[in-house]
């Protein structure tokens, strides 16, 4: 389509300069140009449609760890920004998570799985419906919203959060459980990986995790105006592709001793597993857009349930 080409001509420039600036020299993005004309320029259009300038349009984003979905959704904005000439806000659930003494006391009241920051129970709920219910008020009022600083497993300084001056758009809310869905109280009982077996015999933290879906979190999702989906193949290439991202971090860090080490990453990872099979499994029925990735870590086809 011509419009897709005019596209592309206008934000190719700055789409290929924020893509060089995720690249290390060992590891290039292969097809960048492919899944910006083919892929992401469609989706920006199907978006760009939708998005009124009354209020902002939410759009879910979620994924597997290590599928690419700050990449994605960056992208996203750079062409609904330069493009469409829309008000872009992006972010990510992790920047909501509770702070670490939060999580402390969270971990010695329930579980102490949930000191391990990740899974349902761990973000700070009322503050992102706060923030959806804020910027959706026609006398938009300046914002200031977390930042997450991973390397010391707590929030930034406020300082470094996030100064939302104008009402967006458009909000993109990023995240490996966006969307994601409540299991059957009858099978949670199997355990699904050995840190389940030795560390929640009881299945006190399996039932916790999955009543906050239930609970809360259908709640936030349910204000969600679309739902895409980056699916992966199976688990076992999304540990590959987030230890991947380790290294990354690895050669960019000035901080190398908080990078996780392969063993870390594997066991951070069986905390998400539970909830990631489950997306696999029923995220494809329910999301408007699925970009299914193959397994070079490259969108090989989009589907889209909801015109």
């Amino acid at each position: 389509m011509e419009q897709f080409s005019l596209c592309f001509g206008k934000v190719k420039k700055d789409c290929l300069k924020f893509i060089k600036s995720q690249e290390t020299k060992a590891d290039k993005f292969k097809n960048k140009e492919k899944m910006i004309k083919a892929f992401l320029i469609p989706l920006c259009f199907w978006i760009g449609k939708k998005a009124q300038k009354r209020r902002p349009y939410f759009v879910g984003l979620a994924g597997g760890q290590g599928t690419g979905k700050t990449t994605i959704s960056s992208l996203i904005k750079i062409i609904l920004t330069k493009y469409f000439k829309l008000n872009v806000f992006r972010i990510s659930i992790d920047d909501f998570y509770k702070t670490r003494k939060e999580r402390i006391s969270l971990s010695k009241r329930v579980h102490p799985m949930l000191l391990t920051r990740g899974v349902p129970g761990t973000h700070d709920i009322s503050m992102i419906l706060n923030f959806f219910r804020k910027s959706k008020i026609r006398k938009f009022k300046r914002l200031k919203l977390p930042t997450f600083n991973k390397a010391i497993d707590d929030r930034y300084n406020k300082n470094k959060w996030y100064d939302l001056k104008k009402r967006p758009d458009v909000i993109i809310f990023e995240g490996w459980c966006v969307g994601a869905k409540s299991e059957k109280s009858v099978s949670l009982k199997k355990t699904i990986n050995s840190m389940e077996k030795s560390k929640d015999q009881k299945q006190v933290w399996r039932k916790y995790v999955n009543d906050q879906l239930k609970s809360k979190y259908k709640n936030l999702y349910s204000q969600l105006n679309c739902l895409i989906y980056l699916k992966a193949k199976n688990f076992s290439l999304l540990q590959k592709w987030r230890l991947k991202q380790e290294r990354k971090l690895w050669v960019k860090s000035k901080m190398k001793s908080k990078i996780m080490s392969r063993g870390d990453v594997l066991n951070f990872m069986q905390t998400y597993q539970r909830i990631t099979q489950n997306m696999f499994r029923y995220m494809p029925k329910y999301a408007s857009i699925i970009l299914n990735l193959n397994s070079n870590h490259q969108i090989k086809s989009a589907v889209y349930k909801n015109k």
